[in-house]
């Protein structure tokens, strides 16, 4: 009766570590939610089954109705993108593995039957082994920690999936709009060329115009169609990144409309202090380093623990033969350490180890630095941006109308107004791209400060224009 509850004791227990090893999936995308929502103000879809997807395209259509903001983009992505659904799925299935990893293996039941015969009498010897491995029960705790520190792992990789892909969508929205408003502009310049050009024309036909007025004016035509060209082409290649990144399909793609032009500027940057006060441990990346490493180091003592003896079995046996009584009792079987003492496995663990210790490290001297070199491309675009809008743009357009009267005075020519014009575009062209750069900068101040390092657009020095024209005409 005693040993019944003992065995019995033994097996509950048994039971109750395994179970200690629950599928953990639910509890991954719980927390996943959480991160999407205090990051992004949106849920990442759940598309599992053919409801939840039919759910999730009708979000997409709802937020497809009408021209798409930045935000929009990004739930758009946590909603459609195939791409991310198939790293979550992944990383589910990882989590999966890791949970089976820390569940005890099946005991193994053997069967043996004999038979002898002899002076035409029959024996029978039948043998019957319930097995399992001891070794695994007993560090089947050990094995459940290393489970679960892994699973936290996955949650920060799928985490970091998430911010990849919101960050994406964020900075592929941006050069959508940024190059549709250029062409949009560089439209406006070529109809204005044309009708200068059509004028042209006409004036030389009745003699107010020489050959020479003329073809400048023709020139100036065929460049900013040219040039139109170009950024119709920029504009189709940037839309399609666009589609890309939020997972559209053709039909989507197609009802797909965005903003004339890029959001204002903010009325003030955001304050370093400010950012630098934000909690440094709760980056993705700090704390996916410092979960690797608590993983690291729970193999390693795992590795420590089984490096001699890295297997154990338990059987019990029971024998019966024919005219005798039944035989019971147990067998232990474990490899006898005479050539392989563990030694490697755990050095190779104890480097492992320190590999991880200093990567967590290094993590933490880029993750300061990063964000030190994001922030300063960060201000410099928005006061490049804010210069051409308050500075730059305004003054071209002072200076284009002051041309204007000159040349209405027949103090000028053709040929300076024309140069005129092509500063005053590449100004407001250059105007658009720091806007452009500004809000591509801001993405990935805010990508870097979640823990998602991102190189800030490069902010190219441009020639300082003499202003000057030539006096040929």
């Amino acid at each position: 009766m005693n040993r019944a509850l003992r065995s019995c004791a033994t097996a509950a227990a048994a039971a109750l570590l395994a179970g200690c090893a629950t599928l953990s999936i639910e509890t991954d995308r719980a927390q996943l939610q959480a991160f999407s929502q205090d990051a992004f103000g949106a849920n990442v879809a759940q598309v599992a089954t053919d409801e939840a997807r039919r759910e999730a395209a009708a979000e997409v259509e709802r937020l497809l109705a009408s021209p798409l903001s930045a935000d929009d983009a990004v739930r758009i992505a946590l909603t459609a993108s195939p791409a991310l659904h198939a790293l979550l799925a992944q990383s589910d299935a990882a989590s999966t593995a890791a949970t089976q990893s820390a569940r005890l293996p099946n005991p193994v039941f053997a069967f043996e039957r004999l038979v002898r015969s002899e002076d035409g009498a029959t024996e029978k010897d039948i043998g019957r082994t319930l097995s399992f491995s001891l070794l695994d029960l007993l560090t089947l705790p050990a094995r459940a920690r290393i489970a679960e520190h892994r699973q936290q792992q996955l949650r920060l990789q799928s985490a970091a999936g998430v911010l990849a892909a919101a960050t994406e969508a964020r900075a592929a929205w941006v050069r959508a709009v940024a190059a549709q408003q250029s062409a949009a502009y560089f439209e406006q310049v070529m109809r204005a060329a044309e009708a200068s050009a059509e004028l042209a024309r006409r004036m030389q036909s009745v003699g107010n115009y020489s050959r020479l007025q003329r073809s400048r004016e023709q020139a100036f035509y065929a460049d900013a169609a040219a040039q139109y060209a170009r950024a119709q082409l920029a504009a189709a290649g940037a839309r399609e990144a666009l589609v890309r990144a939020l997972g559209l399909d053709g039909a989507q793609a197609a009802r797909l409309k965005l903003p004339d032009r890029l959001p204002d500027l903010p009325m003030a940057p955001r304050d370093e202090a400010e950012l630098a006060r934000r909690a440094f441990d709760e980056r993705l990346d700090v704390r996916l380093a410092r979960a690797e490493l608590d993983f690291t180091a729970r193999r390693l003592g795992l590795a420590r623990a089984t490096g001699v003896i890295d297997g154990l079995h338990l059987a019990g046996i029971r024998n019966s033969e024919t005219g005798k009584s039944p035989q019971k009792g147990y067998e232990i079987e474990f490899p006898l350490p005479l050539f392989d003492f563990g030694d490697a496995r755990r050095a190779e663990a104890q480097s492992t180890y320190l590999a991880a210790l200093h990567r967590t490290a290094q993590v933490a001297v880029d993750a300061q630095s990063r964000l030190r070199e994001t922030y300063g491309a960060y201000r410099t675009a928005y006061d490049l941006a804010r210069h051409y809008r308050d500075e730059i743009v305004p003054l071209r357009k002072r200076i284009a109308d002051e041309m204007l009267l000159k040349y209405n005075g027949m103090l000028i020519g053709v040929f300076e107004l024309l140069a005129d014009a092509r500063e005053q575009i590449g100004s407001v062209i250059q105007s658009i791209e720091a806007q452009r750069d500004f809000w591509l900068a801001d993405a990935a101040l805010q990508a870097t400060l979640l823990g998602h390092p991102l190189a800030a657009p490069a902010i190219e020095a441009r020639a300082v224009a003499s202003g000057a024209p030539d006096k040929a005409h």
